[in-house]
């Protein structure tokens, strides 16, 4: 990668000398050059596991820095390249293309600051309606508010924004919250400055949640094993705290009227590199008995993996979040595609039994930006299927 992006930069200064008649665009691309190199030494010398919340988000605001400047640059070489192609046949380069290219490398380079600092705040609401067979008629109707991958750490001590989710979420008037997953970085400590606001969530029948790949320490580094298990059972009291209702592979029951429905959740299932710490055998005794199912599982995978297409398990409903839309999504499309074939909003299996919903998230981690992907509520109204 460091050698690809060195010879970006050199194309780049040879260009610069080769078509400007002062040299000052081209010593103000080597210096920027050597500044923004020694930017990444500093962000990839910086300790990220063992370093505390603040050091952790100054290097990725550092990373995100290089990146959106290298992002930039790569644009313009593929419109320059792409301009002198003719010269291969002894024409004339389009030069048009090249400023074509400098054009859209500018707004690329805005677009991802303007998702950094404006973007990954505008929260988005999304309704959805799930028919349900056999869907008790006291539930006919009800609102699943579901949000999802908060990650506190990213927003250090600053409440205003989760202050901010809360308020909107509670404008919605859920008959439930689920909140699947992923509240912190690396350890409990991301959580304390934003317990407050979360305790202000509030719905008719209480908000449930479950623990993501982040929520289980393994992005920091611990003096020993004990001591990483008591952080994640920190997290869990904190949880429980502010009246949240954790569901650690385990269910519980809704009741309206006489009828009820089951809320599942699982800990983490998915696909490798994260761990494995749920078991939905464990969460539900008998999958195939009657009773409307909500499965609460983190990562969509593992409704790829158990859900879809079992006929014999009973889950009318399954609610994750975990895949970001790796932040990014233009035009409906999102490169989260090429790593999950559920990445984000609604699917079904061939039987057209087992719904899936992926919510994008609220929060950021890695780069501070959500370029298209804005943060997601979901409203989720429970249909009785005719």
């Amino acid at each position: 990668m460091a050698i690809f992006c060195v010879a970006i930069d050199c194309y780049i200064f040879r260009v610069l000398r080769s078509r400007c008649r002062s040299v000052g665009p081209s010593k103000f691309q080597l210096c920027s050059s050597i500044v923004l190199y020694g930017v990444l030494g500093v962000a990839v010398c910086l300790p990220y596991r063992s370093g505390d919340d603040e050091m952790l988000r100054t290097i990725m605001w550092l990373l995100f820095t290089v990146f959106s400047v290298f992002a930039a640059k790569f644009l313009f070489v593929v419109f320059d390249l792409l301009a002198s192609l003719p010269k291969l046949f002894h024409r004339r380069r389009l030069s048009g293309l090249s400023v074509a290219g400098g054009i859209i490398s500018v707004v690329a380079f805005l677009a991802m600051w303007w998702g950094a600092l404006v973007n990954r705040y505008r929260i988005q609401i999304r309704e959805v309606e799930i028919p349900v067979e056999n869907l008790p008629d006291s539930f006919d109707g009800m609102r699943i508010v579901q949000f999802s991958d908060l990650h506190t750490g990213t927003y250090g001590a600053d409440t205003a924004f989760v202050s901010q989710l809360v308020d909107r979420i509670n404008s919605l008037n859920g008959d439930v919250i689920v909140f699947t997953g992923d509240i912190v970085n690396r350890h409990s400590q991301e959580l304390i400055p934003h317990l407050s606001p979360l305790s202000r969530l509030d719905a008719t029948h209480g908000v449930y949640s479950i623990m993501g790949n982040h929520d289980y320490g393994d992005y920091s580094s611990w003096p020993s094993d004990e001591a990483k298990a008591a952080d994640v059972a920190k997290l869990e009291e904190m949880e429980r705290s502010i009246g949240w209702k954790l569901l650690l592979n385990e269910s519980e029951y809704i009741y309206a009227d006489g009828d009820s429905i089951a809320i599942i959740g699982v800990e983490n299932i998915g696909d490798p590199p994260f761990k494995v710490y749920g078991s939905l055998k464990d969460s539900y005794e008998n999958l195939s008995d009657p009773t409307v199912k909500i499965l609460l599982t983190h990562n969509p995978a593992h409704w790829t993996q158990e859900i879809a297409g079992s006929g014999d398990k009973k889950v009318d409903l399954t609610l994750s979040g975990h895949t970001h839309a790796m932040q990014i999504e233009v035009a409906g499309v999102s490169p989260a595609c090429f790593r999950y074939d559920t990445w984000g909003g609604l699917y079904n299996d061939e039987e057209e039994k087992h719904p899936l919903y992926v919510n994008i998230g609220v929060g950021t981690v890695g780069m501070p930006m959500r370029l298209g992907a804005v943060p997601e509520i979901t409203v989720l109204t429970l249909r009785k299927k005719q």
